[in-house]
């Protein structure tokens, strides 16, 4: 399932100087987080930005798969 939702995600450098976003838009997975931080729900996120549930999971996957591989350094 992870790997066919992390399929919605792609990165273009040509597509907002090379940001996550959903497949076939210029929608970043920061948007999607933003909105949902701020309250949206799926179904009024869905409708402003004409996308699919599947796609607000496969930015969310996303942040938690990047943030999972962080690599956190003791300060010297």
């Amino acid at each position: 399932m992870d790997k066919n939702l992390l399929e919605r995600i792609t990165i273009d450098p040509g597509v907002l100087c090379g940001k996550p976003v959903i497949k076939g838009t210029r929608i970043s997975v920061e948007i999607i987080l933003e909105k949902l931080v701020q309250g949206y729900s799926y179904q009024k996120t869905v409708k402003e930005y004409d996308i699919q549930e599947e796609d607000i999971k496969a930015a969310l996957l996303y942040a938690q798969k990047t943030i999972a591989n962080e690599e956190v350094y003791e300060a010297i």
